[in-house]
């Protein structure tokens, strides 16, 4: 992908400034960042909103006068932390792209350890390596404008507000949970099929993106509002699974981080 031109859009007939863009990525995967550039049916009309100024696994053109800056990962390392400090000194909005970027994501499974000195040798070994801290989403460390759940990104999701950013419209988060689009969906509930799922607690916006391929929801894009945890307790239990298999999903991805805490202290005291 090469840098796009400075063309100006229309919207209704009306002119519409393009904001320059840039994506950039902390300790992750990158799956979210691979998501727009699998985008290839809607690809040409996203870059017709937008200019991406820097781009690092789609372009290798590089600036730093974007406007909006879509971060992905979670921060790891002080490093890190200096170049998100970096970024968010330049970005007018800056966007936390995916579950690592808003609530530490799988990463953070790793601050469970006591012992951070273990961890890095049972990785590592006697390879030298830079310091490697808890995974924290980027909040920690600095203002966050606009939270893109998922692990991944939904790629539809990501267009949607992007499209509003640029038109300036407001951008309204879904409040509901996964369960309601999974019946929209008209999907055998996973619970009647042997599936432990946290779709009941777990905020929409993904179109059930794993139930409709019968795999139960983990969470990845945190609590929906009103998250009823303590139904969700009573749903797995009269469904035959214990309070560890709830534990093990709600640790996941961070998002339900207070509410694994609870349990956690729970399952201990008993």
């Amino acid at each position: 992908m090469q840098s796009t031109s400075n063309k100006v859009s229309t919207y209704l007939g009306i002119p519409v400034a393009r904001p320059k863009v840039a994506f950039f990525e902390l300790s992750s995967c990158e799956g979210c960042q691979l998501q727009m550039v699998n985008n290839e049916a809607t690809l040409l009309d996203f870059l017709s909103l937008v200019e991406i100024v820097a781009f690092r696994e789609a372009m290798t053109e590089q600036a730093d006068d974007y406007q909006i800056a879509f971060v992905e990962g979670s921060v790891t390392r002080a490093d890190e932390v200096e170049r998100l400090r970096k970024i968010r000194s330049i970005a007018k909005v800056l966007v936390a792209l995916g579950s690592c970027a808003c609530f530490g994501g799988v990463n953070q499974l790793k601050n469970r350890f006591q012992d951070p000195a273990w961890v890095k040798k049972q990785v590592y070994g006697t390879h030298v390596v830079e310091s490697n801290d808890q995974a924290q989403p980027l909040e920690a460390f600095v203002p966050v404008d606009l939270r893109i759940f998922g692990c991944p990104v939904k790629k539809e999701e990501v267009e949607k507000i992007v499209t509003n950013v640029v038109l300036g419209k407001s951008v309204v988060l879904p409040k509901y949970p996964v369960c309601m689009e999974c019946k929209a969906n008209k999907n055998t509930c996973l619970f009647d099929i042997g599936e432990p799922c946290l779709g009941p607690i777990t905020r929409g916006g993904c179109d059930s993106w794993c139930p409709n391929s019968r795999m139960g929801c983990w969470g990845c894009r945190g609590p929906a509002e009103d998250a009823n945890v303590e139904q969700m307790k009573e749903i797995m239990k009269k469904n035959g699974f214990s309070e560890e298999t709830m534990l093990d999903r709600l640790e996941c991805f961070g998002g339900f981080a207070k509410h694994a805490d609870v349990l956690r202290k729970s399952i201990t005291a008993k």
